[in-house]
């Protein structure tokens, strides 16, 4: 029997957790945003946090709970684990039901995130497109939530976003045609989300939009963490100065 992690519960899995490298976890395990669940709340020993799209797993995976987790899945699933057992265990109890490729993280340091450098990308914004904040008007827009159903789909509401996350948007005759936000936060930072229109592509509104929340993140003093779904995503995020850190593996699980 698995149970849903209360915020006692929350500060135990810390140390289960700590092998995995992800700010989302950190928005979860600060207490931010997300969902967790254990096969025990006074001492557990394998547990699940999903935040959005993304479930991760960590503890013991010879336990009939953490098959029980494996089915414990929103219905678009990215899945990430902490060992080869787990994930041997994912291949086991999804056989044929999932795809495994890979993602990529990056080096986690603001050093490596030159302020002078992101102006300087921001001064190419082609004629004819506008860069604006995200306000409570952008976020209502249907242009806006077509992009990425993420951009703030992991706060409460669009007051909540508005208070607690970030993003731009670049426009074009009213529409957005390009965004980046904060799809999760923790105490220092947040991770980013961004997305383009098709039609508006190669035009490098990802590059500039992302550089104006990049901006704003590094003068309040939080950081902006990027990590990259496919080789497009790792080469803007090289651009922007992000240094490569590596891949890992990423399940996804059809429900």
């Amino acid at each position: 029997m698995i149970y849903e992690a209360d915020v006692n519960v929350r500060k135990k899995l810390v140390p289960m957790f700590k092998n995995i490298d992800s700010t989302i976890v950190l928005s979860y395990l600060q207490g931010h945003m997300g969902t967790a669940w254990v096969d025990n709340l006074e001492n557990p020993t394998v547990a699940q946090i999903t935040v959005g799209i993304f479930v991760f797993y960590a503890g013991n995976p010879n336990t009939k709970e953490a098959k029980e987790l494996l089915y414990n899945l929103p219905d678009f699933t990215l899945a990430i684990v902490d060992s080869d057992d787990w994930k041997e265990l994912i291949e086991t109890v999804h056989h044929g039901a999932f795809e495994k490729f890979p993602r990529f993280s990056f080096h986690k340091n603001p050093d490596h995130l030159d302020q002078e450098h992101f102006q300087y990308l921001l001064s190419a914004l082609p004629e004819g497109y506008e860069i604006k904040r995200v306000d409570k008007n952008i976020a209502k827009e249907s242009s806006f939530h077509e992009l990425s159903e993420d951009f703030i789909n992991q706060f409460d509401s669009i007051d909540d976003f508005i208070n607690r996350g970030a993003g731009y948007a670049v426009l074009n005759d009213g529409q957005v045609v390009s965004a980046a936000t904060s799809f999760s936060i923790y105490d220092d930072g947040i991770e980013i989300e961004v997305a383009s229109h098709p039609n508006h592509r190669r035009k490098g509104l990802a590059t500039i939009v992302t550089s104006a929340l990049i901006l704003d993140c590094l003068k309040k003093e939080k950081y902006p963490s990027w990590d990259g779904a496919n080789a497009e995503s790792v080469e803007l995020a090289k651009k922007l100065g992000y240094i490569f850190k590596e891949s890992y593996d990423t399940y996804f699980i059809e429900v």
